[in-house]
């Protein structure tokens, strides 16, 4: 890791803040928290989730996605989207992926239609990429979720009319 949390001219090391929020991912931690040279960092990830840093007295904020590249979190979906028979429900508890790797084209977009059997997305767990695939096909009306978002066992990804 880097060896100061900030320079001297008070600006934050972004790559250690980055180190730490890949630490978390892979990890699946809640939160890590670290403090060198009297400043504390803590990443924290979920509805509220914010990159904290403290000194002394004073303490500075900044959104999670913004310093520390990580995506915000999405609402849950609300009972009727879980109950909606079109709801394909995540299989497992993992980090969800919209496209095969950084810079590819997404597996579906709202409004592609889609044959049953198709890659919606793909669900990470333990290291292993797990495709998640429409159960029939139709039209696909609604992306509950966003990438590399955490997502748990049986929560609705994707609607499909």
């Amino acid at each position: 890791m880097a060896d100061k949390p900030s320079d001297k001219n008070g600006r934050f090391d972004t790559g250690l803040i980055r180190e730490l929020a890949a630490i978390l991912r892979e990890a699946d931690l809640g939160e890590i928290e670290i403090e060198q040279s009297g400043v504390r960092i803590k990443v924290a990830k979920g509805a509220a989730a914010a990159v904290h840093y403290s000194a002394a007295p004073a303490a500075v904020s900044a959104p999670a996605a913004a310093a520390a590249g990580a995506s915000a979190a999405v609402a849950a979906p609300t009972a009727s989207l879980r109950d909606h028979p079109g709801a394909v429900k995540s299989p497992m508890v993992g980090t969800v992926y919209l496209q095969a790797e950084e810079g590819a084209p997404k597996f579906v977009k709202v409004g592609d239609t889609v044959n049953a059997g198709a890659t919606l997305c793909l669900v990470e767990a333990m290291k292993t990429f797990n495709p998640v695939t429409a159960p029939r096909g139709g039209t696909v009306t609604q992306i509950l979720i966003e990438n590399q978002q955490p997502v748990e066992f049986g929560e609705p990804l994707v609607i499909i009319e």
